[in-house]
């Protein structure tokens, strides 16, 4: 698991995957939603803009990533 640290309250699943180099822009989310399999603490995300907030679990993929605060 890889610990991933977000400033201000929260970030949006768009910026989190250019962040971790999965997607180069924000237009590619869509494409990138359908074809992998992402869960937001259990419960599969579909929301581009998804809030993702400290202390949550994301998964990617079997990647797995804990959102922790500044």
């Amino acid at each position: 698991m890889e610990e991933i640290q977000i400033y201000g309250d929260f970030i949006q699943l768009d910026q989190f995957l250019k962040k971790t180099d999965r997607i180069s822009s924000g237009g590619e989310t869509g494409a990138y939603l359908e074809a992998h399999k992402i869960t937001l603490n259990g419960k599969k995300v579909t929301e581009k803009r998804k809030k993702l907030r400290a202390g949550d679990m994301l998964k990617i993929d079997g990647d797995e990533y804990k959102l922790t605060g500044a």
